[in-house]
């Protein structure tokens, strides 16, 4: 049977990740850390401020995401909420255009950040309002596909700026990038304004749910206790995608801790978002034919295999002295850079996507933009702890190829609560 063509509010939406995209490899991947560490000076106190600010951030949003998704689900303030979170994000991202301490550049990523993560929230609950349910799989994995184009034309322009202008090392070809993202970031945002409307909401008033709010989200929290299959996905889904997070944002302050060269960095990420854009459309094909849960495991499985290199390549240069001996391991690790981006581009855009429309698919969508901010709450939560779990494994050894492997942990448990609980949540 052929598929039916995207409607337009479907287009609308999965443009805005041609936006997400941008700011994440802009501020969480490649620019940010790079140029963060470069004020500093190469050391681990970059990657460990770093990852304690990007803790923090989900910390706030994974407390503030649950209120903030009741309230998203009575009629009209879903929209609203999101383009609130949308303006101040890109005006803050902004305002790193005209900082130059360290600590203001850290103020300005922890405020975008969080406010980057809040619109993200409202962003994801409209996918059940844009689709119907046996759709969202499709939906969701072009969408990631289209982010990943984006993040990689944005990636290519930023690449050649920073040619053009001697590198990160120059301020303010770092100031331009961040502007562009906020640009970036209202333009692709506006035909999701003009076209996307929430069809699904709750019948209850603002005054009603906010003055009801502990005992809703009480409800809510006891529905997700009880549903065995709901509950199996969110606490795997808590783990593993803490793990996808941790590789996303502290790839680049790794590379950047171990001496490797910023360019081929920069350009190996690039590779990351081209080999992404087609898996990410394989995965969301695969899984008309096998469950999403199989798939999202041999993700997890390709993530693993990925911290296990990344523990090699960064030992073998913390290990390998100094003159032609470090030489060689720097080359090897660049080399292994490149062969770990591709393969997270393999994975990365199909565990993000499906993991969205499986959780979707399971969810009342009357309720999505709420149940939604319980999916924050622990996608959230997950990435407090990744990042804390490098930044101290790393503070504690001396060594950040020790920080890398114990992500390797988060992978493991999260892979071995989603197949304990495959039969109750392919069940639903």
């Amino acid at each position: 049977m052929k598929e039916k063509r995207f409607t337009r509010p479907e287009w609308a939406w999965m443009l805005y990740d041609f936006t997400t995209n941008a700011y994440a490899t802009t501020m969480l991947a490649a620019i940010f850390p790079i140029y963060f560490n470069t004020v500093l000076g190469q050391n681990t106190l970059g990657l460990q401020l770093k990852g304690y600010a990007a803790s923090f951030v989900m910390l706030l949003s994974a407390i503030s995401c649950p209120v903030l998704g009741t309230i998203g689900d009575c009629r009209g303030m879903k929209k609203r909420l999101w383009a609130v979170f949308v303006f101040t994000g890109a005006g803050l991202t902004l305002c790193l255009s005209f900082v130059n301490t360290w600590q203001l550049l850290l103020a300005g990523y922890i405020l975008s950040n969080l406010a980057y993560n809040c619109a993200v929230l409202f962003y994801d609950s409209f996918l059940t309002d844009v689709t119907t349910p046996e759709r969202m799989h499709r939906v969701s994995t072009w969408a990631f596909a289209i982010g990943y184009l984006g993040g990689g034309v944005m990636l290519l322009i930023l690449s050649v700026i920073l040619m053009a202008m001697n590198g990160i090392s120059n301020p303010e070809s770092v100031k331009i990038a961040f502007a562009l993202t906020a640009a970036w970031w209202i333009i692709f945002s506006l035909p999701m304004m003009i076209r996307v409307k929430q069809t699904h909401s709750s019948d209850k008033s603002i005054k009603e749910v906010t003055h009801n709010l502990f005992f809703q989200l009480r409800g809510t929290i006891i529905s997700i206790i009880n549903n065995k299959g709901l509950l199996f996905f969110i606490l795997a889904y808590f783990f593993y995608i803490d793990g996808v997070g941790t590789v996303i944002t502290m790839a680049t302050s790794y590379g950047n801790t171990l001496g490797l060269s910023s360019t081929l960095m920069i350009a190996a990420l690039l590779t990351t978002q081209i080999v992404a854009v087609p898996f990410s459309i394989l995965f969301g094909k695969l899984a008309s034919k096998f469950s999403a849960v199989r798939l999202i495991t041999v993700a997890i499985g390709v993530y693993i295999c990925i911290c296990i290199i990344a523990f090699y390549m960064g030992y073998s240069i913390e290990t390998s002295g100094a003159g032609i001996t470090y030489d060689s391991a720097i080359n090897h690790g660049q080399i292994l850079f490149w062969v770990m981006a591709g393969m997270v581009g393999m994975v990365q855009g199909g565990i993000q996507a499906l993991s969205r429309s499986q959780f979707g698919q399971m969810v009342p969508r009357e309720r999505s933009n709420e149940y939604f901010g319980f999916f924050s709450i622990f996608s959230r939560f997950a990435s407090i702890l990744g990042p804390f779990l490098m930044a101290l494994t790393t503070g504690i050894t001396g060594r950040s190829s020790f920080g890398i492997l114990s992500v390797i942990i988060l992978f493991i448990a999260g892979g071995a609560l989603l197949l304990s609980g495959r039969k109750h949540i392919n069940a639903l």
